[in-house]
């Protein structure tokens, strides 16, 4: 069988590859004998011409950008758990560093400007996950450490997560709004303009999930009238136009360009765990993380 992944991917597969299995580079693949493939997200695939095309392993936790585009009788499965760590980690420091006043002072600083302000503090504060999967909960056990009250939603309820319809009844109360919810039908769209208005003002919105579950006029306006304020890692669209009215939103506190989950450790841990799912698939065992 013939799999096919990105250049920095290869060498861990040729380890974990039993006999029989060949791995190639995925441009020099040829489509037609394809079995076992490790797409980019940011490289095209021509997946109508993968006749042989039985699994999609993706490195990120994300398939969005995947399950249209598909045949039927594909099997995807995501890196779920790889990237928990710097996505935390990025959430984190967007709420301490909301709180303790650093990114305000950041724009401040290139201003040159000298403005006395009150920090707040995480402690004591009440923080909403939208989307409680294994990153959520990464993010709540690192903001419970910092004695902050969270709450997590999720499509269904179990303990400790309240479902998402119980939703409009806790964002009065969030100090902190986290969206961490892939983006699906049901999601897209689901942090509205009613959803924002109940945000108390001055709260704070964090996204590190998908731009588009945030509708993006919604939260222009919020953020340009200054009731809000947000740290964003994901937008709609992306790449954001230099011209988009977000840059400029005065609550707009930083942005990064969805690279929240990219450190070399998360790398390393999603590519390991790619080669492991194509040594699974070649001894004809279960495959781990299978959306579809």
């Amino acid at each position: 069988m013939l799999a096919a992944a990105p250049s920095d991917a290869l060498d861990e597969l040729r380890a974990h590859a039993p006999a029989g299995v060949e791995v190639a580079e995925l441009d020099e693949a040829p489509p037609d004998r394809i079995e076992f493939i490790i797409p980019r997200w940011n490289r095209a695939v021509a997946f109508e011409e993968m006749v042989a095309l039985r699994v999609v392993q993706a490195l990120s936790a994300g398939t969005d950008w995947l399950e249209d585009k598909l045949p039927d009788g594909v099997t995807l499965c995501n890196a779920r758990g790889t990237r928990d760590v710097p996505v935390a980690e990025w959430v984190v420091a967007a709420v301490t560093g909301a709180a303790s006043g650093l990114l305000r002072c950041a724009r401040d600083h290139d201003a040159h400007l000298w403005i006395p302000y009150r920090p707040v503090e995480v402690a004591g504060s009440t923080v909403v996950i939208l989307g409680m999967g294994s990153i959520g909960e990464a993010v709540r056990r690192r903001l419970e450490a910092l004695r902050a009250d969270v709450i997590g939603v999720a499509r269904t309820a179990r303990p400790r997560v309240a479902p998402v319809e119980a939703l409009p009844t806790l964002l009065p109360s969030a100090d902190v709004l986290i969206v961490l919810a892939p983006l699906t039908d049901e999601t897209r769209g689901m942090v509205d303009a009613a959803a924002l208005a109940l945000l108390p003002d001055g709260a704070l919105v964090v996204n590190g999930g998908r731009g588009a579950v945030v509708d993006t006029d919604a939260l222009v306006a919020e953020l340009q009238s200054g009731r809000l304020r947000a740290v964003l890692d994901v937008v709609e669209p992306e790449p954001l136009p230099a011209e988009h009215p977000l840059w400029a939103a005065p609550g707009l506190l930083a942005m990064t360009p969805h690279v929240a989950g990219d450190s070399p450790p998360a790398e390393r841990r999603a590519i390991r765990f790619a080669a492991q799912q194509l040594a699974r698939y070649a001894r004809g065992e279960r495959l781990r993380n299978v959306v579809r």
